[in-house]
């Protein structure tokens, strides 16, 4: 009687046991996967506040025509393009990746008729930054 009641204890301490393993490898995967978005989302915020710098270097660049200063724009350009950080193409007008600040007359109405200040977006399509354009209407 007594072994039998051991055997039942066993059991059910086996059993405890294995619910609590699993219980634990729950919580370790759910804590891998929310370690991941916080990583995602600080990495987003310190891109959003790199691009403006990005715009002023390129800005100097045009009006300095330094090869450092060239140099240091294309690593900059560089590390974005690692991080999965995409510039936004003109072409025709989107507002999903694209905001309008003006228009302009001439060309094919809805196309994009200049780039005032570039959009980013992270390679998975996520926008990070829209893009600032002029478009053409008739």
């Amino acid at each position: 009687m007594k072994t039998k009641l051991k055997n039942n204890e066993t059991v059910e301490l086996e059993t405890q046991l294995a619910r609590a393993l699993a219980d634990y490898d729950n919580l370790r995967k759910r804590t891998e996967a929310e370690k991941g978005i916080w990583i995602k989302f600080a990495k987003q915020e310190l891109l959003i506040k790199l691009l403006p710098i990005l715009d002023t270097l390129e800005i100097a660049q045009k009006h300095v025509g330094d090869k450092g200063l060239e140099i240091a724009v294309n690593q900059f350009r560089e590390i974005l393009k690692e991080e999965g950080v995409i510039e936004i193409e003109a072409g025709k007008f989107d507002e999903s990746l694209h905001e309008a600040v003006d228009t302009s007359i001439g060309g094919v109405e809805g196309d994009v008729a200049e780039v005032v200040v570039k959009g980013y977006k992270f390679n998975d399509g996520t926008v990070i930054r829209h893009a600032k354009v002029k478009v053409y209407k008739k």
